[in-house]
């Protein structure tokens, strides 16, 4: 790293990944109220979605609220969350749902702030269609 910030200190990296396991909570059981705790209240946080740009805790709270709350239930894979010092995350997954062939990815930036704890600066959301199957030779 360009800057000496110890990556993966153990403590943090528990509180980081027990913070994350408490947002796929909140999204999978359509906890509007949990959701907004973990994202920054700021006019700075962002969130791209699979087919919504929201920049500022208001247009993501607008967009939770009136999002349906069927079909959300997910199996997540390859989840990577880094910590880099004491007050910064990066999660990384991703997901699939029954009834879908496509695959989701999510990457969310974490911040630990004094009056919020951890919570979601920036967070991005695509999808893209599952690699197809290589035909081997016998």
């Amino acid at each position: 790293l360009p800057v000496n910030l110890p990556v993966n200190l153990p403590d943090v990296l528990a509180e980081v990944t027990a913070a994350f396991a408490r947002y796929e909570h909140a999204l999978v059981h359509n906890e509007v109220q949990a959701l907004d705790a973990l994202f920054l209240h700021s006019a700075h946080t962002v969130r791209y979605g699979a087919t919504e740009n929201l920049y500022g805790i208001d247009a993501i709270r607008a967009f939770r609220s009136a999002r349906p709350s069927a079909g959300l239930a997910r199996t997540l894979r390859n989840t990577c969350i880094t910590t880099y010092g004491r007050d910064l995350a990066t999660a990384s997954t991703e997901f699939t749902r029954d009834g879908s062939a496509r695959i989701g990815r999510q990457q969310q930036t974490w911040v630990r702030t004094p009056g919020q704890g951890w919570c979601v600066v920036a967070a991005h959301v695509s999808l893209m269609d599952a690699p197809k199957e290589v035909a081997h030779a016998a």
